[in-house]
């Protein structure tokens, strides 16, 4: 079977994408910032993979997003880049670059091993923070995968411009110095679901703030959601699949309010006390002025964001989870483990 490499291998998607490969009889070459990183993907799998995959379809690289060095040595040999690498904060940086320069450069810097080890297929994980951050045309109301963030748009963060500025450089460099790798992005909404072990970062900081019902209120705000399982699917099928190349695939399954979330959970574990008030706007914005995560969303307080993923649903045969049930199941691990 082919040999995929995967970068940032041991981030909570990544980690879903790598044992869907496995399970699929790929070889698995996978890249992390420290070895360390690469026994803990290592431990995660292993009781996943009864037939020993683990140990005999999976191997580490060191890389780093801003340095060249052992790029091209882990994509020799590599039948295709599955580029997954990018920093993801809970609370925005004060200087934006931090997130923007390892997020461009990390991209490039991948297109670029593809290119000189002469690999010919690239899937890269964007974002709908790379779609959705502009104004809609005249007469539309969805956004799809026509539609791009505009990097001065009012409001947009860090994170939505890093991630608009890499997928752009991967599609640049592609048409004017890579013409011959077949390159597909996956844009996932808000991506929750349970983690493969308890390493899984900032991802899931936002069911686990709600959970320990540390807010008296709640914002009025809210993401398009996706289950875990689905966003790793939809690259497993996009890297088989050739008429994925060149395309942008959006991965959303519904748009939930904080209150929406708060409700269900609530529903679902009445033992909790879970905060469901919704706070008046002005109350958010003065709390803005002090906690950097909160003033990252005031922009979008009311703001519903609908995004069409049917173009990715016809294309790979993608049936959606409802976000409602991954909620559920990200809450009760959170639970389970006592991380709440």
């Amino acid at each position: 079977m082919p040999t995929v490499l995967v970068t940032g291998a041991s981030g909570y998607i990544a980690k879903h994408i790598v044992l869907r490969l496995l399970r699929a009889g790929y070889h698995v070459r996978g890249s992390v910032r420290d070895p360390a990183k690469g026994k803990a993907l290592h431990d995660a799998l292993t009781p996943l993979l009864p037939g020993g995959e683990a140990d005999t379809h999976l191997s580490t690289v060191t890389l780093d997003l801003l340095s060249d060095q052992g790029w091209r040595e882990a994509a020799s040999g590599t039948d295709a880049i599955l580029h997954t690498a990018s920093p993801f904060p809970m609370v925005q940086p004060k200087d934006p670059q931090d997130l923007i320069a390892p997020a461009v450069e990390g991209a490039k810097r991948a297109i670029r091993a593809a290119r000189e080890a002469g690999v010919g297929r690239v899937i890269l994980t964007s974002s709908v923070a790379a779609v959705s951050g502009c104004d809609l045309p005249a007469g539309r109301t969805t956004y799809d995968e026509r539609d791009w963030s505009d990097p001065d748009y009012p409001g947009i963060t860090a994170y939505s411009v890093s991630k608009t500025l890499a997928e752009k450089a991967a599609w640049d460099m592609v048409a004017s110095d890579a013409p011959d790798i077949g390159l597909t992005t996956i844009n996932p909404g808000f991506v929750i679901g349970a983690p493969l072990d308890r390493h899984y970062g900032t991802s899931l900081a936002v069911i686990d703030r709600l959970l320990a019902a540390r807010d008296p209120m709640l914002p009025n705000f809210g993401f398009t959601m996706v289950d875990v399982g689905d966003i790793a699917e939809m690259h497993l099928r996009a890297l088989q699949r050739d008429e994925t190349i060149g395309q942008r695939l959006i991965g959303v399954a519904d748009f939930l309010w904080f209150t929406e979330m708060a409700d269900h959970l609530s529903r679902q574990f009445p033992n909790r006390k879970i905060v469901t008030r919704r706070a008046p706007d002005l109350v958010v914005r003065l709390l803005g002025l002090f906690d950097p995560a909160v003033r990252s969303i005031v922009p979008l307080l009311g703001v519903r964001t609908d995004v069409d993923a049917s173009h990715a649903q016809n294309l790979l045969g993608m049936t959606f989870r409802d976000p409602r049930e991954s909620l559920t199941e990200t809450a009760r691990w959170l639970i389970d483990q006592a991380r709440v």
